[in-house]
């Protein structure tokens, strides 16, 4: 099988919550944990550190990874989902998965996995533990991909447990109120193992402490990571609580015995996105007109980007934007500025909103704007009739900053 035939099996043949929603989502660990014993459970040879939340987890993680480098460490990445290229789920210092190695894994594994029946989430998981035990790596930065709990990436026993903060989000799956949220997140908490909490509402917290209680778990805050806060290359406002709480989390490795030297957390924080090849969060695409692409997508994301815009001076604002039908579209919307200049428009996966839905949905909350089949087309006529003085928002979906980055 070559690669690109490798991809079109793994993106169709494979059940994807990307594409699918919760058709492709599993309520029990049961796939996970076959896979991995059939690949000779990696995750028990290798240090990890897991991240979970509702916003904030990616780029925590890059933070993490980062610094990791800078010391020296060789280090694993595992996020979800990817923006351009499959192979960004997957990283080891900075540097993607090869295709050879994509390759090897399928063609090794595909026929006697295909009686488990697995998702691309199972299965990324699995290829991601097998080439960090493969490459030998000192320790991984492991991702969760939507909860915790039930979570793929939840067969690792990790040296800390980080869950960045909680919001609604994924209700039809993880639960409609903030406690079942965070419920679910508090499920990677493992006995013994030290857990750091991000800035959350007081009822998610107390939900989590009690869980952390229940399996002797030592709970440190991101509030307590100190006054000094290096600076970061990544330059969205809602990083500043994702750089304390990276911070805190190294803080708790370095009590662990982990050697993690002051110069090289400012070195790691300076440059995550050289160092990782972190992209889509508050990325600058162009200048005259000032273009931001942002993959804030729910509702507590969207309302950390707004912020941001009514910063920013600038004659008019266009935004481009998509998103998924099983999304909170009216939360959203309704935190969205009235004067803008619209693009609606649908990204190449079939959870995408129709653009005429979105915007019929938009103009009862005072958006205006013409309707636009693919993300492209949208984004031309954005930079068309966008002046040097103004400025466009690409955002909506994670899909649509995808297809524009």
């Amino acid at each position: 099988m070559e690669y690109e035939a490798c991809l079109e099996y793994l993106f169709t043949q494979l059940p994807m919550y990307q594409r699918q929603g919760t058709a492709a989502y599993k309520e029990d660990l049961d796939n996970t944990i076959a896979l991995a014993k059939l690949i000779g459970n990696p995750e028990d040879k290798f240090n990890s550190i897991h991240i979970a939340g509702t916003n904030g987890k990616g780029s925590t993680a890059h933070l993490i990874a980062s610094v990791m480098q800078e010391q020296g460490y060789k280090t694993g990445l595992y996020t979800s989902p990817h923006l351009k290229d499959f192979r960004e789920r997957i990283r080891v210092d900075g540097k993607m998965i090869s295709h050879d190695e994509v390759l090897l894994f399928v063609n090794t594994y595909k026929s006697q996995w295909e009686e488990i029946q697995p998702s691309l989430f199972e299965i990324t998981v699995a290829m991601a533990f097998w080439y960090f035990e493969r490459e030998g790596v000192d320790i991984s930065v492991i991702e969760t991909g939507l909860g915790g709990r039930l979570d793929s990436t939840n067969i690792i026993t990790p040296e800390v447990s980080v869950i960045t903060n909680i919001s609604l989000d994924h209700t039809n799956l993880l639960g409609d109120t903030i406690a079942k949220i965070a419920f679910e997140k508090a499920g990677i908490i493992k006995e013994n193992i030290p857990v750091v909490l991000g800035e959350m509402k007081a009822e998610a917290q107390k939900v989590i402490e009690t869980f952390a209680q229940q399996r002797n778990a030592p709970i440190s805050y991101s509030k307590e990571a100190g006054d000094i806060i290096p600076e970061t290359d990544l330059k969205g406002f809602y990083q500043i609580e994702n750089r304390k709480t990276a911070l805190m989390t190294l803080k708790v490795l370095r009590q662990k015995g982990w050697q993690i030297d002051f110069d090289n957390v400012v070195k790691g924080f300076h440059q995550v996105q050289e160092n990782t090849g972190l992209q889509g969060r508050w990325q600058q695409l162009g200048t005259q007109p000032l273009i931001i692409a942002d993959c804030g997508h729910n509702v507590a994301g969207v309302r950390q980007v707004v912020s941001q815009l009514t910063a920013i001076d600038y004659q008019q604002l266009h935004v481009v934007i998509g998103m998924v039908s099983d999304k909170n579209i009216e939360g959203v919307l309704s935190l969205l500025p009235q004067d803008a200049t619209y693009y609606f428009c649908q990204a190449n996966i079939p959870r995408a909103m129709e653009p005429e839905v979105l915007q019929e949905k938009a103009q009862e909350f005072g958006l205006r704007g013409e309707t636009y089949h693919t993300v492209s087309k949208a984004y031309q006529a954005a930079r068309l009739y966008a002046g040097k003085e103004d400025m466009i928002y690409v955002g909506g979906s994670v899909f649509v900053v995808g297809e524009v980055i």
